[in-house]
């Protein structure tokens, strides 16, 4: 027998080897029916995937984030598997599932394309394969033999993926009717669930997003488990389109873009340089009241420092080329971000553990490289602006100045009418390897994060694999007016930085 403990902390005996489906419907029908995936020691798991040993277990349904994660990524199989039957030779990318929806990248063979005009006969071909309630299949295999498999059906993208990105030894493929794929998972049990489907745009998109590769075509779409929810959704997008802020930035000349300047740069109009300033203000007066000194860092930083800083290594790719000086032999590049020239104002002169916390602010203008495709009016953008704070501190002063800045962002969010809900993004438990610093300086700012919500009172969720590189987070996420969740404000723990940069002060 095994222990499943649930999140009401409530425990109960099963024999090893219980499925998740089979625990539901120990609770009840009802459940069993409703239930899209479970969660096992924080994994999201497949429901009739054997559980072998004393676990935590969650079950997901629609309403959770899991539960449509799971639904649309199967959904996205379900798109590549029509895909394969319609055109004959396609090749195949990535297919993941995202906030609303999923997509696929694909490429025909001999130069032809997907149109939307061909939508209708794909969204066709899915329901017939969705109605044959095909069992999602996982399995086990060496590297060796998935390579193999896939190089026999031409699948040119995916044993690129295989060689470049898969560690040797085993490599998890799902089948549904004919169709295979590389993945992680998690998958429905069978496709019967997806009753109604819709193919929303297509797009182009390198391979890899590298613009020196080919470019792929991107089919997104949603998926619901039924008809109404659908009808819904495209409501929702009817209203989406009448408060598009693009739209309302024209007409209230708030903003302006220009293809002379450059996609992704925002130019703000005077009426909304007016309101961006009045923002500005407010914010001030609020930093200010907790003990927050401003500066201004340069527009631009040398590689060096963000060679040191880290991100460089892991955000070289996203930043844009580096502007060189021949004569020098120097190099720098666009800010990306502002926390190492912040890194450098502390190490400008010697600090005193009476100088802590320093609490430094900057409303500092980044420059990140977006592919075009990816652009989004004011969303996605190429050019921001960040009222971005670091505070240097001791040990024992972490928490106290993180209930701290939560005041401070209840407070903002709170003055515009915002109802916020807050995540705690973690370490993947199954991959250390992509972050930095030691593990005892990821517990102890995990621990800080906890016991700060705690203390607060305020409800949090946790997500594992969504920290940074270098350090846990406190995520606050908002709903807009038609319901759209969006990520507004961030507090981050980083003992890396200070590391790198060899910060001290004097006890």
């Amino acid at each position: 027998m095994i222990q499943i403990t649930f999140p009401n902390g409530d425990v109960r005996s099963y024999e090893q080897g219980v499925t998740g489906y089979e625990i539901a419907e120990s609770i009840s029908p009802a459940l069993a029916r409703d239930v899209i995936s479970c969660g096992v020691n924080g994994e999201t798991v497949e429901l009739n995937r054997p559980i072998m040993e004393d676990a935590q277990i969650a079950l997901y349904k629609w309403d959770d984030e899991e539960g449509k994660h799971t639904f649309w990524h199967t959904s996205a199989h379900l798109l590549a598997e029509a895909l394969q039957e319609l055109y004959p030779g396609i090749q195949f990318g990535f297919g993941p599932a995202i906030e609303n929806g999923f997509f696929y990248d694909v490429l025909l063979k001999d130069g032809e394309s997907i149109k939307e005009s061909d939508f209708p006969k794909i969204e066709d071909k899915m329901r017939e394969l969705a109605q044959k309630k095909e069992p999602v299949v996982r399995r086990e295999v060496p590297k060796a033999e998935a390579l193999k498999e896939f190089a026999a059906d031409g699948q040119t993208y995916k044993c690129e993926h295989i060689e470049q990105d898969l560690e040797d030894g085993t490599i998890t493929t799902y089948t549904q009717g004919r169709f295979t794929d590389l993945c992680r998972g998690p998958h429905l049990v069978n496709t019967g669930a997806i009753k109604a489907i819709m193919l929303t745009w297509v797009a182009g998109a390198f391979w890899r997003g590298d613009a020196t590769k080919l470019q792929l075509q991107r089919l997104y779409g949603i998926s619901f488990p039924k008809k109404k929810m659908l009808d819904e959704y495209l409501v929702m997008l009817e209203e989406a389109k009448k408060r598009d802020h693009r739209k309302i930035g024209k007409e209230m000349e708030l903003f302006m873009f220009s293809e002379k300047v450059g996609k992704g740069l925002p130019i703000w109009l005077p009426k909304g340089t007016d309101l961006r300033l009045r923002l500005q203000d407010h914010l001030r007066k609020v930093q200010k009241r907790f003990g927050y000194q401003e500066v201004i860092t340069p527009h631009i930083g040398s590689k060096n420092l963000y060679i040191t800083s880290g991100h460089w290594d892991h955000y070289g790719k996203d930043s844009f080329q580096p502007i060189t000086t021949p004569e020098e032999g120097e190099v720098y590049m666009l800010k990306p971000m502002n926390c190492p020239h912040h890194c450098e104002i502390f190490a400008w002169k010697p600090r005193s553990y009476r100088d802590l916390p320093l609490r430094i602010a900057e409303f500092g203008t980044v420059y990140r490289y977006e592919q075009s495709g990816e652009l989004h009016g004011f969303t996605r953008v190429r050019s921001f602006t960040q009222d971005d704070a670091h505070i240097f501190c001791r040990p024992d002063q972490v928490k106290q100045e993180f209930l701290n800045v939560m005041d401070i962002i209840g407070i903002v969010l709170t003055a515009f009418g915002f109802n916020f809900e807050a995540q705690i993004s973690l370490r993947d438990p199954n991959d250390h390897e992509k972050y930095v610093g030691t593990d005892e300086d990821w517990a102890l700012a995990e621990k800080a994060i906890v016991e700060a919500c705690e203390e607060k009172g305020l409800p949090a969720k946790v997500e594992y694999g969504e920290a940074a590189f270098y350090g846990p987070k406190l995520d606050f996420m908002i709903k807009d007016a038609i319901g759209r969740r969006w990520q507004l404000g961030t507090i981050q723990v980083d003992y890396n930085l200070p590391k790198r940069f060899q910060l001290e002060y004097t006890d």
